[in-house]
């Protein structure tokens, strides 16, 4: 099994002791991403819509970097502050994964890092 590690500046460098994502097998397991400005390393201004779309624009990034895309996915986790937010968060995300339709679960979360108000992960084809 050959591992590798993923890195892009078209994502927020990892906050923790992890990568961005990980390459094994002909998948790539991205990190959990959340809002951050990859530029910045802070959160986005706005609401969940302005926030799922960074996201989303972080994960684009490392998949590219990845060798893989958006239209890979086959696997989304994402985590919400609020279910309330779940269709604002849902009609942005079917702009970025809409045509793929990966399999998917949506959990609330109490609290995410830094006060954000989502986090996703995804799973992809390489």
């Amino acid at each position: 099994m050959k591992r590798e590690a993923v890195q892009t500046d078209k994502a927020p460098k990892a906050i923790g002791p992890y990568e961005q994502a990980i390459k094994v097998d002909g998948f790539v397991f991205t990190a959990g991403q959340i809002p951050l400005d990859p530029r910045t390393g802070t959160i986005v201004e706005g609401d969940i819509a302005a926030q799922t779309r960074q996201v989303l624009e972080n994960l684009k990034g490392v998949l590219i970097a990845s060798g893989s895309s958006l239209e890979r996915v086959v696997k989304a986790t994402v985590f919400l502050k609020n279910m309330a937010d779940f269709a604002a968060m849902n009609e942005v995300y079917a702009q970025y994964l809409g045509s793929a339709k990966p399999a998917r679960s949506t959990v609330a979360a109490a609290e995410l890092p830094r006060g954000a108000l989502v986090e996703i992960d995804l799973v992809a084809l390489v």
